[in-house]
């Protein structure tokens, strides 16, 4: 498991006083604020996130060290990294993405389908998209993802129609 998960991307400018367009990746999008200052993924930067208000596609935010435009719009596309220690404990049956990604997926007889490439959310609910022979795109329901297990780094799942 990393050390440090991914919290939010700049999206871009907002307004002329050096307020960013905060994309949030966390259950509530305001907690992003609350988990100390956030890194770049390299951690060659760091910023302290005031949040502002809600706008169009996130949040409005000022980053400590950000004040002009220019520099604002200079960190389009950057992400956002908290330490790990800072995030809260989940229950047993939920999981930060960044654990899920790497993972060998497992029919129920053992098969490898592949590993976990990336996880999706279109509003539906999380799409497990998973690389190897095949690609496959899973639900991450209990129905078609009946275990995780991080301590030995695999998922089992059920892929629908898999029982015909």
């Amino acid at each position: 498991m990393s050390d440090k998960i991914c919290v939010g991307a700049i999206a871009g400018a907002f307004g002329v006083q050096g307020e960013v367009r905060l994309k949030s990746f966390t259950a509530e999008s305001t907690d992003i604020a609350n988990y100390g200052p956030l890194f770049t993924e390299d951690g060659s930067r760091s910023f302290s996130v005031t949040l502002n208000r809600p706008v169009a596609g996130g949040l409005s935010a000022n980053l400590s060290g950000i004040a002009t435009r220019e520099q604002a719009e200079a960190l389009r596309g950057l992400t956002l990294w908290a330490p790990r220690s800072a995030l809260p404990s989940l229950p047993d049956d939920e999981f930060y993405h960044a654990d899920l990604i790497g993972l060998e997926v497992v029919d129920t007889g053992g098969r490898v389908l592949g590993r976990v490439k990336a996880i999706h959310d279109h509003g539906a609910g999380d799409i497990l998209e998973i690389t190897g022979a095949q690609a496959l795109l899973l639900p991450f329901t209990r129905a078609v993802v009946p275990t995780v297990d991080l301590a030995a780094g695999r998922i089992v799942a059920d892929p629908p129609g898999s029982d015909e």
